[in-house]
């Protein structure tokens, strides 16, 4: 418990009290936000952000590196694999997004990276992570992730390596890309209005670190687990490293959150953006919740399917729209929802999402006795 304090309390810290120094720093470099995108046009009140300093992900990535790190010798224990396997998707498709953001900002215009060269960064940081998962057992022979579909746990009859050695990893790290580029992806249309992103992130973060804690009360080889409960007990490899890594990531964004809500002092960019996509994929994978992920951050599913709704509508139609405009926060603000509002009742949104998964992943575990 020391150590989830320890995490929690130093990225809260970090994010809350240097945010403003790096709003400075990026105003004095010109990192600012360019607003000429066909949303932005018409929605009149996104002109008065134009020029705010963006790509503030970079402060609650830095933050959520510090607190785990402070976090877990605080606790008396090395970083585990797990954890460290959480924070290179953070960090690496946080820089996918850094590297679109700066493309944007550099040429005062709203285009970055293309979509397909955004989807190779994806991958090319999701591969290795997927190797590395399946790597590094520990010495009752639990690797991190597994080369299986998961819902509350590891589903034995969806087994990728059933195919065979080859076809089974080669299907294996296809979903493990998969994930990776929707949920980025997702997270990054979410991003949409101030807080937004910021505080559905909060929830469903938070409810990872509830769902990893119960794993670490209920691991299989723990000697504290009580007999009656070995049948519904969790194989998860470092149940402690991602309940600290998802409570420095929290922290990290509450403190973010002071300055992102509206209206907002500094954007996330799409840095941000995309390091919350890859801290969910990572939590899913290495937690072996991959199926309740859906619900856990079922908030940032909104987005794309609006997106993907108007674009086949508009084609089935003949030019007819199903949305005033997509991503569906702006549909709302073309409705004449005020911001704050819209933001507000997602938040509540992805809190009853968090809730419901938390709780149905408890009945999953009664379930299981």
């Amino acid at each position: 418990m020391r150590s989830l304090l320890a995490a929690a309390t130093i990225s809260l810290a970090f994010t809350l009290f240097l945010t403003p120094l790096f709003i400075r720093l990026f105003r004095k470099i010109g990192w600012g936000q360019v607003i000429r995108t066909p949303e932005d046009i018409n929605n009149p009140s996104h002109h008065t952000k134009r020029g705010t300093p963006t790509m503030g992900g970079i402060v609650f990535v830095l933050g959520t590196i510090v607190g785990f790190f402070v976090g877990s010798y605080t606790g008396g224990t090395e970083p585990t694999v797990s954890g460290l396997l959480v924070l290179w998707m953070m960090v690496g498709l946080g820089i996918i997004g850094f590297i679109d953001d700066y493309m944007k900002v550099r040429s005062q215009r709203s285009l970055g990276l293309s979509g397909w060269r955004k989807i190779v960064g994806q991958i090319a940081v999701a591969v290795p992570f997927a190797v590395m998962a399946l790597n590094f057992p520990n010495q009752y022979g639990e690797t991190p992730g597994s080369a299986y579909i998961s819902f509350f746990r590891d589903i034995p009859t969806l087994s990728f390596m059933a195919l065979g050695a080859v076809a089974g990893w080669i299907l294996y790290l296809v979903w493990i890309s998969f994930m990776s580029v929707a949920w980025s992806n997702a997270t990054n249309l979410t991003d949409g209005l101030d807080g937004l992103a910021t505080g559905a992130g909060i929830f469903t973060v938070s409810a990872y670190s509830l769902v990893t804690f119960w794993q670490l009360q209920q691991r299989c080889h723990s000697a504290a687990l009580v007999t009656e409960y070995t049948a519904a007990c969790y194989d998860t490899r470092d149940p402690m490293g991602l309940t600290i890594v998802a409570a420095s990531f929290v922290g990290a964004l509450v403190g973010f959150l002071w300055w992102n809500a509206p209206k907002a002092k500094m954007f996330m960019g799409d840095v941000g953006s995309m390091a919350i996509g890859g801290v969910i994929v990572a939590m899913a994978v290495l937690s072996r919740t991959e199926i309740l992920s859906i619900i856990l951050a079922g908030v940032f599913i909104v987005a794309p399917a609006s997106v993907i709704l108007q674009r086949y509508y508009f084609k089935a139609t003949g030019g007819k729209r199903l949305f005033l405009m997509s991503p569906f926060h702006h549909h709302l603000e073309m409705r004449g929802w005020p911001e704050i509002t819209i933001v507000v009742r997602m938040w509540v949104i992805a809190g009853i999402l968090a809730i419901f998964g938390v709780a149905l992943f408890y009945v999953g575990w009664l379930a299981a006795l």
